[in-house]
């Protein structure tokens, strides 16, 4: 019984790996910073948490037009059609284009509102000297989305990974000399930061168009040929797919960084300390993100071909795999969490020693989430190979803003528990998401029409 998920587990690995390589050095450009700024200033590194928070709510609400964009091709590519894959993607673009821009207004005013939501002045201001540097680089963020989506869909996945492991090095580089002003240059501590970042994200978005645009595999596509015109079908196509996948980005993300605000209503100490716990999480989470990645493409792919016995297969494989995986991170998160934290911060610093003891236990209630977090965003991907987004993003918002907020909340401040409250509504959040997001996935699957005889 076991052999027929082999060759499913083999097809997830070879497209899985690299996207989940891509996912783990995005993150590296995050863990960079939060490194270098670790060791630069406590009250720089709450603000860069709270803005790079602040940023990526943004950026996945937009991001859900790209990613749209990733089953759209799998399944055009299941039936067939290549025309429709250039018409997603160039429509993917757009869309993307017409949200960065929009959008960048919210970064210049950051400040306002970062202490509308109760954050001290210092660290409210650093966050807006970080956004308004910073902001314009949504635009190729979110171009980089879209032509990771399109590129993973055509099983182009090793380029994604190498750029993107590219882009590491430049902002490790870059983020080092101008966080502290190396070279004679001066010290811009998180203005410095924020260059590094606008610097990796046009190289990431210039590197990725020009493959894609040069690779002689890819030229029957075009998707930059005639790119001015617009395409209505697709545009709207993609608008429908690609909405509730920002939306439920955002519900998620948004449970995640709303919980950054409560952290920092209590202490610059437990922001911190929750911003590094939630790096060390979140390293985790990619290697599941990329697996639902490679299920929506290879789950795209059976659904259009109609190959609903092959959907179930892949399904199953992929949530054996995750789960697989989640369980080994609860050990390492349970036994080593010292060594892990350490190397986010400069253990001489007064503050250490707080960030680090409140920082073991959050790591300890993040093995309690790995197994939800990660059959969550399974769930999510392969319901989007059936196209399926709407509902999918109703359970999400109701999951993380009814049940996980509220649980933070309560037992954060009105049960006493503080940061540990906190977090425990993340536990509960998740499980709910995942449990309803499975059956959800499940009901809707198409099943196998039996063999009839003779």
């Amino acid at each position: 019984m076991a052999q027929k998920f082999i060759p499913h587990a083999k097809a997830l690995l070879a497209l899985g790996l690299p996207i989940i390589g891509s996912h783990l050095a995005q993150m590296a450009l995050h863990v960079t910073d939060t490194m270098l700024l670790g060791r630069y200033g406590v009250s720089e590194l709450a603000a860069v948490t709270l803005a790079g928070s602040a940023f990526f709510v943004l950026f996945i609400l937009g991001a859900g037009f790209g990613q749209g964009v990733m089953p759209l091709v799998a399944s055009a590519l299941g039936r067939g059609e290549e025309v429709e894959v250039r018409r997603d993607v160039r429509m993917g673009l757009w869309l993307s284009l017409a949200y960065g821009v929009a959008i960048y207004p919210l970064f210049w005013v950051s400040e306002s509102w970062l202490r509308g939501m109760g954050q001290t002045p210092d660290v409210a201001r650093l966050g807006q000297e970080f956004l308004r540097i910073a902001g314009p680089g949504m635009v190729p963020a979110l171009i980089v989305m879209t032509l990771k989506s399109y590129l993973s869909a055509m099983g182009r996945t090793q380029v994604v990974l190498w750029i993107t492991i590219g882009a590491v090095g430049l902002n490790l580089a870059v983020g080092w000399v101008l966080i502290f002003g190396k070279f004679g240059l001066p010290e811009w501590g998180v203005q410095g930061a924020a260059i590094a970042t606008l610097t990796v994200q046009c190289f990431s978005a210039a590197a990725l168009a020009l493959y894609a645009h040069r690779q002689p595999n890819l030229r029957q596509h075009q998707i930059f040929r005639r790119f001015w015109r617009m395409d209505a079908a697709a545009l709207l196509r993609v608008f429908r797919l690609g909405w509730p996948i920002g939306v439920t980005g955002l519900a998620e993300s948004g449970l995640f960084s709303g919980a950054s605000l409560m952290m920092g209503w209590i202490s610059e100490v437990a922001l911190a300390a929750h911003g590094i716990a939630m790096q060390v999480a979140a390293l985790a989470f990619m290697v599941h993100l990329g697996l639902s990645n490679a299920a929506t493409v290879l789950a795209g792919r059976a659904e259009g071909a109609g190959d609903a016995r092959g959907l179930r297969d892949i399904a199953t494989t992929s949530i054996l795999m995750s789960f697989g995986f989640g369980a080994v991170m609860i050990v390492v998160f349970l036994a080593v969490p010292l060594p892990i934290l350490s190397l986010f911060l400069d253990t001489t610093q007064p503050e250490a020693a707080g960030i680090l003891h409140l920082g073991v236990v959050l790591l300890a209630l993040a093995a309690l989430f790995q197994l939800g977090d990660a059959m969550q965003v399974m769930a999510l991907g392969l319901c989007r190979a059936l196209h399926d987004t709407k509902v999918p993003m109703i359970m999400a918002a109701v999951s993380y803003w009814v049940v996980g907020i509220p649980c933070s909340y309560v037992l954060g401040f009105h049960f006493g528990l503080g940061a540990v409250g906190i977090w425990t509504g993340l536990v509960v959040g998740l499980a709910f998401a995942s449990a309803s997001l499975m059956v959800r996935f499940w009901r809707e699957a198409p099943r196998p029409v039996p063999a009839t005889a003779g």
